[in-house]
């Protein structure tokens, strides 16, 4: 082989080694932060999407998703402020707004997010009694949030949201919930049955009152609770007397005594 082909193909060898490294593809979710011998690129460094030309050796990229993150938090031990001990887990949704800060001010932008995450829930929710947790569970949600958002902001990182997944109760704590719910739901029993009775007897003074307003309403009462009884198949008919056939006797019973 000749000298000059042998040339021709180192220059065409080194040639597609540079232009590999000098050429990069961002996808339409990606940066790429741009460091020219050490320092940030002109323009913030920040580059893409799309086709980037690089500067063989000079220039160094890294790549940076814009996509948002599901970061799970793992079970933290807490003990809240009403000295109960629970264990919680939590979900937070960040994701990356400005590249060069996330590369820059911080060495893992994940796992520093991880960890004021899982400090953060440990502190709000130890400053919280139990039932603030199981009744107020979007106030707390939004005090994680804006709590791990202030801290990650620096980082150019933005938190979207922040819940709490699951609150794990020792058992003991538990029963104790259980009976004090069975004695609520008994309490309110009770207080409905009052009520009712209550509100029954209200009716039957009405409806005495009217009665003893109109003598001839209570015979018609009495014969309607005998229609009633004779629909029934009964051996026995219980025919209700009115008081006024028998009054006349009993008047004149008591003025007998009298007159002995």
């Amino acid at each position: 082989m000749q000298p000059a082909s042998i040339v021709l193909l180192l220059v065409i060898f080194f040639t597609i080694i540079i232009l590999a490294n000098a050429i990069r593809i961002l996808r339409e979710y990606e940066r790429g932060v741009v460091f020219r011998l050490g320092r940030l690129a002109p323009n913030s460094g920040v580059r893409g999407p799309g086709l980037i030309l690089l500067i063989p050796i000079i220039d160094k990229m890294v790549r940076v998703s814009l996509r948002t993150v599901v970061l799970d938090v793992p079970p933290q031990d807490i003990i809240t402020q009403d000295n109960v001990s629970i264990k919680v887990n939590a979900v937070v949704y960040f994701r990356v707004i400005h590249p060069q800060k996330a590369i820059v001010e911080v060495e893992n932008y994940l796992f520093a997010t991880s960890q004021i995450s899982q400090t953060t829930l440990r502190s709000v929710l130890g400053q919280s009694e139990l039932d603030d947790l199981l009744s107020q569970r979007e106030k707390i949600n939004h005090k994680l949030q804006q709590i791990i958002d202030a801290n990650t902001e620096p980082w150019g990182i933005k938190v979207s949201n922040v819940e709490v997944k699951q609150i794990d109760l020792p058992q003991e704590m538990q029963r104790a919930m259980a009976k004090q719910a069975e004695a609520e739901r008994e309490r309110r029993s009770k207080v409905i049955a009052a009520e009712g009775e209550f509100q029954a007897s209200q009716r039957l003074a009405d409806a005495a009152k009217v009665l003893s307003m109109e003598p001839s309403a209570l015979t018609l009462r009495y014969l309607q609770t005998l229609r009633e009884i004779a629909t029934e198949n009964n051996s026995t008919t219980i025919f209700p007397v009115p008081i006024d056939l028998v009054k006349p006797f009993m008047d004149a019973a008591d003025a007998a005594r009298k007159s002995k």
